[in-house]
């Protein structure tokens, strides 16, 4: 097993052989004329919670949605698992799939199906297993993300944000993938929802072994539950690293964001 780094410090166990399980070189996307991301690159280490930010529009969520295989890239290089997903096989390429949960923004839940349902999309498309055992199997994930048993009986219109957001990781969550890809999972969550959501996801990753790429703009969050930050700016990676990293560096956009007026203060020689 690929040794972790310790949260937030940016310190490698000596030795350390962290496998990448997502590489991305190159990467070109654009709409009709205008060049979204240009020449972008970012490494993904096994076990590792990664913060994706950078300023609304950016194309935070065009990078996401391309590594996803659902928007077209004009050049670069995708990896994962060492699998170039362009010139994989279909056999290959639905095994990757498998090993990947995704919370798309706002949940994305199917609101004619209950949360039960939900989180069994996932399973009826992938797999072949018996209705009792589907159950079985996702009432375990509703348990998992905690949510009350009684909530997976009920439709996304009968819950709250939080709960939605809950149900959205618990779908995520139903194939048990290696990775899994937030994005904005604390937007529109109040400061005591979100934070309890951020002690979840870091929860899920150290007992289910995860890698997460959490797209957000969450402060908190990125202090919180983020081993590395990775900004988004001039259409590729401008800057990349541990809080301590953001906090220190000074390109423009990075010290306005980490340093700025409402920025979260910390005190760096208690963190040293």
């Amino acid at each position: 097993m690929a040794m972790r780094s310790k949260r937030n410090t940016g310190i490698f166990e000596e030795n350390d052989e962290s496998e990448i399980v997502l590489s991305a070189r190159d990467i070109t996307v654009s709409f009709a004329d205008k060049v979204i991301l240009d020449k972008l690159s970012l490494d993904i280490r096994r076990g590792e919670i990664l913060g994706f930010v950078g300023a609304s529009g950016a194309g935070k969520s065009v990078l996401l949605r391309t590594i996803l295989g659902l928007t077209r890239k004009q050049s670069g290089t995708i990896k994962l698992f060492d699998v170039d997903v362009e010139k994989a096989s279909d056999k290959d390429r639905l095994r990757i799939d498998m090993r990947l949960g995704v919370l798309f923004q706002h949940g994305a839940l199917f609101s004619a199906l209950t949360v039960l349902e939900n989180v069994q999309v996932p399973m009826r498309e992938y797999l072949d297993l018996p209705r009792k055992l589907m159950d079985e199997l996702a009432m375990l994930k509703v348990e998992l993300v905690g949510l009350p048993p009684d909530a997976a009986r009920k439709f996304p219109s009968e819950l709250s944000g939080g709960m939605i957001k809950r149900a959205a990781l618990a779908r995520a969550l139903a194939l048990d993938p290696d990775i899994v890809f937030l994005d904005e999972p604390t937007s529109g969550l109040d400061p005591i929802s979100a934070a309890e959501f951020d002690e979840l996801v870091v929860k899920l990753r150290d007992t289910m072994d995860l890698t997460v790429y959490m797209v957000t703009h969450d402060l908190d969050t990125l202090f919180t539950a983020c081993d590395r930050v990775a900004v988004l700016g001039n259409k590729k990676v401008l800057v990349e690293g541990t809080i301590d990293d953001m906090l220190k560096s000074e390109e423009p956009w990075v010290k306005s964001y980490f340093r700025g007026k409402r920025a979260r203060q910390l005190d760096l020689a208690a963190r040293a």
